[in-house]
């Protein structure tokens, strides 16, 4: 099983993705970069949806219902159905391509993967590259929204302090320790565990194997017996962080997509300052 990954099916490799492109079943593979590098090159196939910089910072009922509307609408218009496999890719396993993968399970889509790697293992490998674009397939599509994989504001508030619950905040070590201040406050959420979502990553930029990413997390007291909640300052590391927790097989994890943004410019929440 690749990296011995209880949920190895979440990732794919190059070889893996160019057979399968060439397959009867093929993939809808989207590609997660800025524009300017999908036009330099891309997987042959791929469709290019950048969600970089759209961000929810109120995660109550009507905003929040509002936000993942728009969405489900952008990856319908992208192509996305259920009874088509989608593999996400960036340039390495980043975050871009993490949120993509934690919005499609968010909507209750039955087959995502990531490109474990990404762009630069696609071309590590020497396999084929274009600049063609093709217009996405169509699709009428509906997610349904699975509540077990997001956390609100007032999720992460009624879990402080909860034994069965631990915080796993993705961020900076300037962002987490308060002297890198991105919100109206900065510090962080009070207990949270800080494991910057980088660490999660090889040199190389693919995930690290099963063996290496638990000892990490359960070091740190994030162990599967516990809920887990990850946050960041947008969401988009978090849901790396939510991303190598389903690999792990861990059964309970939530992205609070309103994350620091929204945590930390709300006065009526608590913070703290940890100390490095």
């Amino acid at each position: 099983m690749y990296k011995d990954f209880p949920n190895a099916q979440l990732l794919t490799t190059p070889q893996e993705l160019a057979k399968a492109i060439e397959g009867s079943a093929k993939p809808l593979v989207l590609d997660l970069r800025p524009a300017e590098d999908f036009a330099a090159a891309h997987i042959p196939g791929a469709v290019h949806v950048d969600l970089w910089g759209v961000s929810l910072i109120d995660t109550d009922p009507a905003p929040l219902k509002a936000f993942m509307w728009m969405i489900d609408h952008v990856l319908v218009s992208r192509g996305v159905d259920a009874a088509t496999p989608v593999v996400v890719y960036d340039e390495q396993s980043g975050m871009r391509a993490a949120r993509a993968f934690w919005f499609l399970e968010y909507f209750g889509h039955p087959r995502v993967q990531l490109l474990d790697g990404g762009f630069n293992a696609w071309t590590r490998e020497q396999l084929p590259v274009t600049r063609d674009a093709q217009a996405p397939p169509k699709s009428t599509w509906s997610g349904t929204p699975q509540d077990a994989r997001i956390a609100t504001w007032r999720d992460v508030k009624d879990r402080l302090g909860k034994p069965d619950v631990v915080i796993v905040d993705a961020r900076s070590d300037g962002e987490h320790f308060g002297t890198t201040v991105r919100a109206k406050r900065g510090g962080a959420i009070p207990g949270a565990v800080h494991i910057e979502w980088t660490r999660n990553l090889t040199p190389l930029g693919d995930f690290k194997d099963a063996h290496d990413l638990r000892q990490m997390y359960e070091q740190a007291g994030v162990t599967p017996d516990k809920e887990v909640l990850t946050y960041c300052q947008g969401g988009y590391r978090a849901a790396h962080a939510y991303l190598a927790l389903r690999l792990l097989g861990y059964p309970r994890v939530r992205n609070y997509t309103g994350s620091w943004k929204e945590w930390g410019d709300r006065e009526d929440l608590p913070i703290e300052v940890p100390r490095a």
